[in-house]
């Protein structure tokens, strides 16, 4: 019996949720399941991924073959980072601790570069917020002006129709 590592979608029309699970290889895409060991959701930014490291590693230690997406969600989540290290330890290539530690160093970077983007995003996201409320104030300023220029043509008009008035009544005397 194959076993694969894939995604199975669930969620509404155009707003997919993936569930990674483990299954069998003739089973299909949305079918019967062996192990869900965790949730991919795309339409966040950065994607929201919630893995459970140790199952995966162990099924991915076990010979389960992930397809390609799936791959490079374990990939993003380090867990083929720790296979690779886990099967140098089991031939006495590295030990345990220099295998521990490796892994330790490239999450802290991974970790730090995701926190990054988050980071970028938001301060984007606020620099852009600010200069919509900017151009907003700059619009509203441009129809006050005009309102006060109409509301003083409009009084002014009045002054000038009564002179007007006083002149022809002047000039018919």
């Amino acid at each position: 019996m194959a076993v694969k590592i894939r995604l199975a979608r669930r969620g509404r029309k155009k707003l997919a949720i993936f569930d990674i699970v483990v299954a069998d290889a003739r089973a299909p895409r949305d079918g019967r399941f062996i192990e869900k060991i965790g949730t991919y959701n795309p339409n966040t930014n950065p994607a929201s991924i919630n893995l459970n490291d140790d199952k995966a590693l162990q099924w991915v230690l076990n010979g389960a073959q992930p397809t390609d997406t799936a791959r490079a969600i374990l990939s993003y989540k380090g867990v083929l980072l720790k296979k690779h290290l886990q099967v140098g330890v089991n031939k006495g290539a590295i030990s345990q601790e220099t295998a521990d530690t490796k892994f330790n160093e490239w999450k802290n970077v991974k970790d730090s570069k995701i926190s990054g983007k988050a980071d970028s995003l938001l301060s984007k996201k606020e620099a852009e917020k600010a200069a919509r409320l900017a151009d907003e104030a700059k619009v509203n300023a441009a129809r006050a002006e005009a309102i006060a220029k109409k509301n003083a043509v409009v009084e002014e008009a009045p002054a000038t129709e009564e002179a007007s008035q006083e002149v022809a009544e002047e000039s018919a005397e």
